[in-house]
């Protein structure tokens, strides 16, 4: 009983974190248009949070060996509150920056406790519904906090401060819960060389799916408002991305199972660079036909990671899992820092269809350097299960590593 009330207070701290963070990158977004910021402050919005999630997944693992899981989690979730809150005290889009900098450290912080406490408490019997569990409930807290900035007016100081709460709120499960604390384990060593060594192809692809999911996540707002669409159709057209990137999750499974991984990467490439095309084009058909192509391009899209990752894991041995794990989200946070930024740079330059004729460029070159791999050398006779893979911190590859295996 003991171990189903830590899950259950480990998965409400998610959904109320998800809510919280998930909601402050569009919510910044729309706001910054109201303000008159400019297309490129806005993508550097996206980008410090990505350079304060670095921060933080490689802090927390630290922070937590010194003072505990509670206590890591609350100082992370302090620094997300002071950054949501600080937005109502100023209209300056670099200090906005530095703010979501804090906010993006307590994602990945909070992430990283989370996740070490959850892979401590799980067993052989429990680890496949616990783990089922977390995708869902991080999959559909995902989706939700796209869906909240329906209701938030943007540049608001109640907007900002519902957030502040939903983040506050976070802690109270997690640090109430009777349950024990599990001892805190070693963090990770950070070899980015090891992924490549691993995988040059899966390193390509996990830059590109930081390409395609950072961009369309923190300047998406942007494009909706270039192309009519308003604030809460902002929210579904968000929220449709993550619908498609969670329905595909099964069926690539299924395929990166059966067929060479290589090729179902190349071809879900090319299949992204369809959407991107569709998405553009559907610009002008209407509200619903641009649900539509989002929901495509997320499909095509969001799984990119994740193939990237059991592609990777097939040239690993089990002692290199959970280091390789961490390399890869080195390399998909350093695409995810950059791509905010470039994209909303191309977006003010070239305008809106910019956002996608970047991501189909980073795709079609993933096509190019997925076909050149073919030649070097063959698949391996055995391979890794295909797991969905969070893009959450440096600790996520001890919850998958027995489930690749197994």
């Amino acid at each position: 009983m003991r171990t189903i009330i830590s899950f259950a207070a480990l998965f409400l701290s998610v959904i109320l974190l998800q809510l919280s963070s998930g909601g402050v990158g569009p919510l910044d977004a729309i706001s910054g248009f109201t303000l008159n910021f400019t297309t490129e402050q806005i993508g550097l919005l996206g980008s410090s949070h990505f350079i304060g999630f670095f921060i933080g997944c490689w802090w927390a693992p630290r922070l937590m060996g010194n003072v505990g899981h509670s206590r890591a989690f609350a100082v992370c979730t302090a620094l997300g509150a002071m950054g949501l809150i600080g937005h109502t005290l100023t209209d300056n889009p670099y200090l906005w920056a530095a703010l979501r900098i804090a906010s993006g450290t307590c994602v990945a912080g909070c992430y990283t406790v989370i996740e070490a406490w959850l892979n401590a408490k799980v067993t052989n019997e429990t680890r496949g519904r616990a783990m089922g569990t977390y995708r869902f409930v991080d999959m559909g807290a995902s989706l939700g906090a796209q869906l909240i900035i329906a209701v938030l007016p943007p540049a608001s100081y109640v907007s900002y401060n519902l957030l502040a709460i939903l983040c506050c709120a976070a802690l109270l499960p997690l640090t109430l819960t009777r349950a024990s604390q599990p001892i805190t384990p070693d963090a990770p060593r950070l070899r980015p060389k090891l992924a490549w060594r691993s995988s040059p192809l899966a390193v390509a692809g996990a830059i590109v799916a930081a390409l395609s999911s950072a961009s369309f996540r923190m300047v998406g707002p942007v494009y909706g408002q270039e192309v009519g669409l308003g604030v809460d159709q902002i929210a579904f057209f968000l929220a449709s991305f993550v619908l498609g990137g969670a329905l595909a999750q099964y069926p690539l499974g299924w395929l990166a199972d059966k067929y060479d991984r290589r090729w179902v990467l190349i071809w879900l490439s090319a299949a992204a660079v369809f959407s991107c095309g569709v998405t553009m084009a559907a610009s002008g058909t209407g509200t619903v036909g641009v649900m539509l192509a989002a929901g495509f391009f997320g499909l095509t899209t969001f799984p990119i990671f994740s193939l990237s990752s059991a592609h990777a894991n097939d040239f690993a041995t089990t002692e290199e899992r959970v280091e390789l794990s961490a390399a890869l989200m080195f390399w998909y946070a350093l695409g995810a820092i950059a791509a905010p930024y470039v994209s909303s740079t191309l977006i003010q330059q070239f305008g809106p269809s910019a956002l996608f004729a970047f991501v189909a460029t980073g795709h079609l070159a993933l096509i190019g350097f997925g076909l050149a791999r073919m030649r070097s050398r063959p698949t391996p006779d055995e391979r890794t299960n295909y797991v969905y893979a969070p893009r959450t911190s440096f600790t996520i590859g001890r919850l998958l590593k027995r489930s690749r295996e197994e």
